[in-house]
């Protein structure tokens, strides 16, 4: 079977090749539009697939919306629904990625939030790694700066910002990278990668930046955190980190929806430690996905059952 076969559009799940947009809508030509990314887990030894953090992911998803002035008539709830029957009709038995997308349908020219028609729509790809998260990683610090949040604020998964992640994510292939560590506006700290959330070890302290150096408050960075403390007994602080910094790290990780947890071996071409996957980004590593396919009972309301 080929998926992706529906999408929820026009306020129903239909096959997803009658989901269409014009080519004069405004989320379109203005970027005016917020989005979410959920991972479903397959679990082969119980043949079952478990949504991760739907409820958290859904929040943040309305929580954008507010920002961008998207009135959207579902609730949590409802949002949660309508994926749990998208992904049942799907039938997947393999990981795959859900793609809630608000946006403001108007054919009107101009950029602007309000007097707008909006709408939404959901659909699923398979999708495995989206790093190749069985290697340590080389990164390049992007001479491209994150948007602050009085530009437009990367705490809101806004569909135009990610041009930004562009920019940065390119900029490092081109040069022979595989991904980008971003600095704040000021250029003065560490803010994320181009799109996912970074940690360092030092000392045995996990340290990851805080929420008002323009990073997105990733679901993943809440959940490595409270996996760190709960099960790991690792102190972990959340301060401004700088560069050079990196250079001296014990470990360092990307983490978020997409690029789960991902080792990072070089910085600049620096060594991260000794190059290779650090004991505690491994741990975390093997936890995370044993918690998300709903293997550690503890967490299980983090799994939702299709």
């Amino acid at each position: 079977m080929e998926h992706p076969e529906y999408a929820f559009f026009g306020g129903k799940i239909i096959p997803i090749t009658e989901a269409k947009v014009d080519i004069r809508t405004n989320a379109l030509q203005y970027g005016t539009a917020v989005f979410e990314g959920i991972r479903s887990y397959w679990n082969d030894k119980t043949k079952t697939s478990y949504i991760f953090r739907i409820k958290d992911h859904y929040k943040r998803f309305l929580l954008s919306c507010r920002i961008m002035m998207l009135e959207i008539k579902y609730s949590v709830e409802e949002l949660s629904d309508i994926t749990v029957e998208l992904l049942r009709r799907e039938k997947y038995s393999e990981d795959c990625y859900v793609r809630p997308f608000a946006y403001n349908s108007s054919l009107d020219i101009g950029p602007k939030l309000i007097k707008n028609e909006q709408d939404i729509f959901i659909y699923s790809i398979p999708l495995g790694e989206y790093i190749d998260i069985k290697r340590p990683i080389n990164v390049c610090i992007s001479s491209w700066d994150r948007i602050s949040d009085n530009a437009i604020p990367p705490r809101a998964k806004i569909a135009g910002s990610y041009v930004n992640a562009a920019f940065q994510k390119t900029e490092a292939l081109l040069n022979g990278y595989d991904e980008a560590i971003v600095l704040t506006n000021n250029g003065r700290h560490i803010s994320e990668g181009s799109a996912m959330n970074v940690f360092m070890l030092k000392n045995g302290i996990l340290i990851t930046p805080p929420v008002t150096d323009d990073i997105l408050e990733g679901i993943t960075r809440d959940t490595v955190i409270k996996l760190a403390r709960e099960v790991e007994n690792v102190e972990v602080v959340e301060r401004s980190i700088d560069r050079t910094e990196l250079y001296t790290a014990d470990e360092l990780f990307f983490c978020g929806t997409g690029a789960q947890i991902s080792s990072i071996g070089h910085v600049d071409k620096r060594p991260v430690g000794d190059g290779k996957i650090g004991s505690l980004t491994k741990r975390l590593q093997e936890l995370y996905f044993k918690v998300a396919k709903n293997e550690v009972r503890e967490y299980s309301d983090w799994c939702t059952k299709i």
